[in-house]
């Protein structure tokens, strides 16, 4: 798991909303990074899923299976932090795929 982490650092952190200028995470204790809490979830959601090569199923399978576990999603399934565009998860999705992917293949990050 430390090579994904390492990879999310380097590439995802580096460029989050919630760090600063040196890539470092700014959240409290009481603010928690989606990435951070779920990311064993997340590279096994990706490693066992049908939907690789479809983004866009992959990203509903995600939401299903991670979202459904997070404390900012309501009973009817509303999740405040999406809405207001503040789910690490949800705002790069994209590249925390590819991520995955490229160190899966073996690139060193």
């Amino acid at each position: 798991m430390d090579k994904y982490i390492n990879a999310i650092k380097k590439r995802v952190c580096s460029i989050c909303a919630d760090s600063d200028e040196d890539g470092f995470c700014t959240l409290t204790d009481y603010e928690k990074c989606a990435v951070e809490i779920f990311l064993p979830k997340i590279v096994n959601i990706i490693h066992e899923s049908n939907y690789k090569e479809n983004i866009n199923l992959l990203y509903q399978e995600l939401k299903e299976k991670v979202c459904a576990e997070c404390k900012a999603r309501t009973q009817n399934g509303n999740c405040y932090l999406r809405r207001d565009s503040n789910c690490s998860l949800d705002r790069y999705f994209s590249l925390i795929v590819d991520t995955i992917q490229r160190v899966d293949a073996g690139f060193m990050f």
